[in-house]
């Protein structure tokens, strides 16, 4: 069982992880689809003054929205620096890289699950992401994988 007490910070990619990385354009752009059950976990973690952020290379209209009904507030969108990225937010909120989980899918991803204290994928994760990370979900990247994760951190505060 991964120790999960000392995180203070959930860093999650956008694409393939918040989402099932499909990318659906219409007339007004792209328009992303989030699982419900994601959220509402993201949305008790935040109740609880848990630190979120996302992290991703692209930076839609839509990941603002969803970020803001969700109350994060941490947002590091538009970079491919994601270790940089990581490090910036994680020196704001005046805690060592070692006290966050980053959870991303694909390559770009890697650096930052690397300095991270703990590294979580979902199912659908690029092989490579998969076997650098602590933690590798059942569900797939925007079918429940975000709430996996969600789920044990809010075990570790209950029981914390």
């Amino acid at each position: 069982m991964i120790d999960l007490r000392e995180i203070k910070l959930l860093a999650l990619d956008v694409d393939g992880v918040f989402t099932d990385g499909g990318l659906y354009y219409g007339s007004e752009g792209v328009v992303q689809k989030f699982n419900s059950a994601d959220g509402a976990g993201i949305i008790e973690l935040r109740r609880r003054g848990f630190n979120v952020a996302l992290v991703s290379f692209r930076d839609f209209p839509a990941t603002r929205r969803r970020a803001a009904d969700m109350g994060i507030e941490l947002l590091c969108l538009g970079s491919e620096k994601k270790a940089a990225a990581l490090r910036d937010i994680c020196r704001s909120l005046s805690i060592g890289c070692e006290s966050a989980i980053f959870m991303g899918d694909g390559l770009l991803d890697l650096p930052a699950i690397r300095i991270a204290g703990i590294g979580a994928c979902p199912s659908t994760a690029h092989p490579l992401v998969k076997a650098e990370c602590d933690i590798v979900t059942r569900n797939s990247g925007g079918n429940g994988a975000v709430r996996e994760v969600v789920d044990m951190l809010l075990e570790s505060l209950n029981n914390g």
